[in-house]
């Protein structure tokens, strides 16, 4: 076990070095910050000033070492476009992207399991097609279309829910949160089923599948052939087992939506950091972008990370795996 977790690791540290090239690549290579942060009328003395400031007069390396240790402590400079520190923005943001990332995986997953459950035990039936039909609309349209669908019904049709913004928020701590008043709830369900909407579908369809699978494996017959009843079949042994695909699948679709919330947040103003990487590619603002990419990097990873932990603390077939091959 010990020797898993190390391995992973290391395949982490791997990965967040090779993202820390890139996001140094973009910050150092795309665009001229000294030109950004003075303007068309600086004068050469001042762009060579501006330019050992930022320490773009040292070698590659030197350079790349500054930005890792200073990406380590979560400094990334200063925003070209609003002039405030990078990490100051991303805290503020980040608030908003969680709240809606988190809301969407709930609804992902206690609707989409249970409709997938459903849909594998009453296969047959009207509502299981019907279900499955309505999932391939959800599989099938973009994001930026739902999001506009909902806001035309419920917004302007029927006038039942606001289209944009992200509603009163209350302080808790350092915390902006917008769960603890009616306003923010309001403002959060739209955004929310649209951006659940993919991933819901897709945890339905997964968990039909598995669940169709392990319904004729042989322990499951085993077990009616034992008397068992269906509730303690399905329930008991199928899904127990169909869930164990899920969890990687879960874990994973949860970094998507953090980092693919950038289109819902477009399309309903939600004040989050995909907005705020919208704002900062629309003005190439390096250092934001180059924030956001080890953001949702180390986000993607640590997720990583902890659902092959899971997965090899679910699923014992891994455990006596490893132990053999250890022997």
């Amino acid at each position: 076990m010990l020797a898993f977790i190390l391995r992973r690791l290391l395949q982490a540290l791997a990965v967040m070095g090779f993202v820390a090239l890139v996001a140094f690549a973009l910050f150092r290579y795309v665009g001229d910050p000294v030109l950004s942060m003075l303007g068309q009328d600086a004068t050469p003395e001042q762009r060579v000033q501006v330019t050992q400031a930022l320490g773009l007069d040292k070698p590659f390396y030197v350079q790349f070492g500054h930005f890792v240790a200073n990406a380590i402590q979560g400094e990334f400079g200063v925003s070209l476009r609003q002039g405030q520190k990078v990490s100051s923005l991303l805290a503020e943001k980040l608030p908003a992207t969680l709240e809606l990332a988190l809301t969407a995986a709930a609804i992902a997953l206690l609707v989409g399991v249970p409709m997938g459950v459903y849909t594998a035990l009453r296969r047959r039936g009207v509502l299981s097609n019907l279900l499955l039909a309505l999932s391939l609309v959800g599989v099938s349209l973009p994001t930026f279309l739902i999001g506009i669908l909902l806001i035309l019904l419920f917004a302007v049709l029927l006038g039942w829910l606001p289209s944009y913004g992200r509603g009163d928020t209350v302080m808790v701590g350092g915390w902006s949160t917008g769960m603890l008043t009616v306003d923010g709830w309001q403002h959060l369900i739209l955004p929310a089923i649209t951006l659940a909407l993919f991933q819901m579908t897709l945890v339905m369809r997964l968990v039909r599948s598995e669940m169709l699978e392990v319904l004729r494996a042989d322990y499951i017959k085993f077990a009616r052939a034992r008397g068992l009843g269906d509730r303690a079949i399905h329930f008991g042994h199928a899904l127990r087992n169909t869930l164990v695909p899920v969890i990687t699948i879960a874990g994973l679709q949860l970094g998507g939506i953090i980092a693919f919330a950038i289109v819902t947040e477009s399309v309903f103003q939600w004040p989050g950091m995909g907005l705020l990487f919208i704002q900062s590619v629309q003005v190439a603002d390096i250092p934001v972008m180059a924030a956001y990419l080890c953001l949702i990097s180390l986000i993607f990873v640590t997720i990583n990370l902890i659902v092959d932990l899971l997965y090899f603390a679910v699923d014992p077939r891994l455990r006596i795996e490893r132990s053999a091959g250890g022997h």
